[in-house]
Order: C-alpha cells, then structure tokens, then sequence
C-alpha cells in the first residue's frame, strides 16, 4: 500500500458533547416538514465528530488564523442565511457585488461582527454608529430564519454544520427555526446530474417548455372545461352531484392551503389541480343528460386557478382574463373562502361509486358466464334474455352475531388512545355473548365465524377511529343509492334499477329464484348486494317494469 499524500489538516470537532447536546436542542425546536428530514438530522448527530475542515488548493476562503489553507466548501457558508440580511447595506443594494459601499472589507472585524449577530457591546470602528445600528436592526428584524430550502444530500454534512454553528454563535433566540429538504430532481427517469450529462438548465427549460410548465407539468392545462355553454344548467344547484362537488372544491381550498403553508408543494398540486379535476370529470359524468350547473361550474374554475396561482402565475391569469373574464389580477383576488366539509357526504359519495364499481364487475362477470354454454347446448331463457334489471339489497344495521361482535368491541375500544383492550379479555367477552345458543354452536365455531370480523373491524377502527363500530353508517345508504338511480342506470347500462330493503321479505320476492344469493351472501352496512335479472325473469317474478 502506498501513501499518496500526507498533509497537515484542521479539524471541527462537532460531536462535542456540550456542543451536541445545543444542537440536538435546536434540532427538537425546528420544523423539519417531514420524519424522514427529522431522522436525518437525528442520525448525522448520532455519528458527526471529527470533521475535516480545510484543503490546500481551489475557491474558498481563506482560514484566518492559517492562511496556507482554505475552508472547505461544506464547511464554508454555514452561516450566510445572516449575512444576506445586510448584504445590502454592504454592497449599495447590488446583489452581484459590483457597487460596494462606504465600508471596506478590513472593517468589519470580529468585533463589529459581535456587534451586528451576537449583541456585543459597540466597537470602536470607522463605521459610522448609524450604519452599525442599522446592520444590527436589519439583523435583528430578519432573524431567525423561518425556512431554509435545500437538498437531503446535505443533511448529513452542511447542513448539520448549519444548525451546530448556529447555536455556537447565536443566542437561542436567533436559532433556526426550520428546514424544508428536497429529493433529487428526477429527468428522462434518472436523477438529474451535471456529472453524467443528464440535466436540464432553468433558462434551457423556460426556453422549451414555458415559465409555468416548467413549474408545473401542466399535462392537462389543454382540457377544455366547458364544450358547450348550452349544455349547462341554470338554478340553484341542490342535486345530489351539486352537493358533492361543492364539498370537494371545499375541501380542496383546506387541503390545499394546509399543503402550501407546509411547503408541500407537490400535495398542493395533488389537492388543488389533480384531485379537483377528477371530482370535475365525476361530476361532469353524474349529471349526465341533466349538465352541469352554470354557477358551480364556474366556482370550480375561480377557485382552481386561484390555487395554482403560487405556482402558475402566468397560466392563471391567462384563465382569469381571458376565460374567466375577471378583471384585476389573480394574484390579487386573494385567497378562495370555503363552507366547512362535510365530511359525511364525501364518505356517502365514496359508498355510491365503490358500489358501483363492485356492481359492474359483478355485472360482467355474470354476463360473461352467461354466454359460455357447452357444444350442443339450447340457449337458456337467461342468454335468450338480455340482463337489464338490477335490483340492490341493502341492510342498513348490523344484526345478528355482527351486533353482537360490536357491542364487544365498542366495550373494549379506548377511543382516547384509539386501540382496544388485550385479545384475552375480546374473548371472554365474546364468550358471555348468546350467539352459541342462537345458532347453536360450540365457543370454537362461534370464535371461527367471529374473528375474521373482529379482526376486520378493529383494524378499521384504528385507521377512523370509533365511528367504525356503529351498528349503521353515518348516512341513509337506501337514500344515497335511490337519489342516483339515473346514474346506476347509466354507468351498468340497465333498464330498471330498485333499491331495496333486505329487511323486506315482500321484496325479496322480486328476485325470484334467485332471492337464493341474499341467503348465501346478505347485505350488510356499506356492502349491499345486487342481483341483476332479465326483464322475462323480473316480470315473471311479479316485478312491475318502468
């Protein structure tokens, strides 16, 4: 082995116990936006120590006290977040740095430095004593910082240094106050490198894609809204699907300015453009031949384009001018006001399109099976006939030994601490329950025909909380599905549809023999049951077609 060099080095010790432990302390204080940005930190100040601080050649500074060296780059710049809030007063207001002012470099010595950052006494300096008041008033009005945006790349390094000459130097009071890390930028699918060639200058992509698109991916910001103004609907808008887009631009506006003040860019987008413009599709899709309502409609665009205004400035006033024909700007239309969420109704609505795409699938695979009949076989009157009726079953209440499941669980759940007490004491409690006696089972039938649903239930009742162990839903599930038959029609491409009641034996009767599936499979609340029939079999069922 061979040594290549052998130099003298400087060393900050940062693992510094008493040093440590100030930044660990700064670090718990700090609003780092995300856990994986927390541990981070966490971890670099479990193994920082020893750092080496200097090099012999290249751009830096020089170290004072040994000017043969400079300071590394990792090392330099750890507190420059308080230069720049007198960098004005030292370079005529010209950030570049071809202006300088009145003071000389040589001037500002460690003393004036105390002076202006760390509420020394006055030094005895050329510096007129205004100026220095006035550094220290700019210093003072700007610090702590707030936020620092950077790269994770640098947390395990300049960063940390960042945070332990902060409280080296500062009082606490000027402490950082947070940093937002960002991931690597990410171009043709590869993390985005100078080295590697794969990258993509801020002018090279203004140039090619625009200001805003370089911003914001605006991969649907060509999607015509409105198609034809004639479609639209006038009135008040109190149909159901109305309802339901109100609330999602509702919560969109909370969600969405929630993100912003967190500097979650990306779930800002998420919440104020993606999302709002797929409840804008559901909601186009809903109202069907009825259109959608004229005012409504054209909130959701006001309060779009106000929330991607802090990203798309330009493409936001294009939409407040020229479509929306508004006048003034959309950077000043301030901030969009909102009606609570109601967030009963976006879990009703949820209910209405899960079902639907559970009653579609069941659909096909019904009309699949239907059709595939054995060489020789004659047509059943079911292929002869065409499905076209769909008759859904609902149970609003848990009963039975599910009621009784809950009970149990509701008596064992802490909903402070939103978990249940140990299994053993489940169990016993389960076994003072009468449903061995009612369905005339022994204790370990009755624990393999429960558990399953406990199981299910308490791990729903974690994520929701104790609204999970209700013996029915928050709403009318018979309502929901009844006040969009139109669209059930619609989307399973059926003649006739009814909702209803499981708990009706009159209208079990109406799916004929195959009433058979309620038995094998009964409702039960937020998992109705359709059934669907030919018009032959539902009319031959004493069904009355519409």
């Amino acid at each position: 082995m061979s040594v290549l060099l052998l130099s003298d080095q400087w060393y900050i010790t940062y693992g510094e116990a008493e040093w440590k432990q100030q930044a660990s302390r700064c670090l718990d204080g700090m609003n780092t936006f995300s856990a994986e940005t927390r541990n981070g930190f966490e971890h670099t100040l479990g193994w920082l120590n020893q750092w080496a601080c200097s090099r012999s050649f290249g751009l830096g500074t020089r170290i004072p006290w040994d000017e043969q060296f400079l300071v590394e780059s990792l090392s330099d710049s750890t507190l420059y977040m308080a230069y720049y809030t007198i960098a004005h007063l030292l370079q005529k207001d010209d950030m570049y740095g071809k202006e300088m002012s009145t003071i000389r470099a040589e001037e500002m010595t460690d003393e004036v430095w105390d002076f202006v950052f760390c509420g020394g006494p006055a030094p005895k300096s050329d510096i007129p004593p205004a100026l220095l008041n006035h550094m220290k008033q700019e210093f003072q009005f700007w610090y702590p910082f707030d936020i620092r945006v950077s790269g994770k790349d640098l947390i395990q390094n300049h960063l940390t240094f960042c945070l332990y000459n902060h409280t080296a130097l500062l009082p606490e009071r000027h402490w950082p106050r947070g940093f937002r890390c960002n991931g690597h930028l990410m171009l043709n699918s590869e993390k985005m490198s100078k080295s590697t060639g794969n990258f993509l200058t801020l002018q090279e992509a203004i140039t090619e894609y625009s200001s805003d698109a370089t911003r914001f991916a605006l991969a649907d910001a060509g999607d015509d809204v409105i198609h034809d103004e004639s479609s639209l609907r006038d009135g008040p808008g109190n149909t159901y699907a109305d309802h339901v887009f109100a609330n999602e631009i509702n919560i969109a506006i909370k969600e969405t300015e929630k993100s912003y003040n967190a500097f979650m860019f990306r779930d800002a987008l998420k919440s104020g453009f993606y999302d709002l413009q797929l409840a804008r599709d559901e909601y186009r899709f809903s109202c069907g031949a009825a259109g959608m309502n004229r005012d409504l409609l054209w909130r959701f665009m006001d309060i779009q384009t106000r929330l991607i205004t802090p990203i798309c400035p330009h493409y936001a006033e294009h939409v407040w001018q020229k479509i929306l024909k508004k006048e003034g700007f959309a950077i000043k239309a301030g901030w969009p006001t909102a009606d609570t969420p109601d967030s009963t109704l976006r879990m009703a609505n949820k209910y209405l399109q899960d079902s639907i795409v559970l009653m579609r699938k069941l659909l096909q695979k019904q009309e699949s099976g239907s059709k595939k009949l054995k060489k020789g076989d004659a047509p059943s009157p079911l292929v002869e006939n065409k499905i076209s009726v769909g008759l859904i079953y609902v149970n609003e209440y848990y009963c039975g030994w599910k009621e009784q499941c809950l009970r149990v669980l509701q008596s064992t759940f802490d909903s402070r601490k939103c978990c249940f007490a140990p299994d053993q004491e489940i169990v016993e409690a389960l076994k003072s329950c009468s449903i061995d006696q009612e369905m005339n089972l022994n204790f370990k039938q009755v624990q393999k025909l429960c558990m399953p649903f406990i199981r299910f239930k308490k791990d729903e009742a974690r994520e929701v909380g104790a609204q999970a162990l209700d013996l029915k839903l928050p709403f009318s599930e018979i309502d929901v599905l009844r006040e969009n038959l139109e669209l059930i029609r619609r989307q399973l491409s059926l003649e006739h549809v009814e909702v209803l009641s499981a708990c009706d034996e009159a209208a079990h009767a109406k799916a004929g023999e195959n009433v058979k599936l309620l038995n094998q499979n009964p409702p039960s609340p937020g998992d109705p049951v359709a059934i669907f029939l030919s018009r032959q079999e539902f009319e031959g069922a004493g069904g009355a077609y519409s």
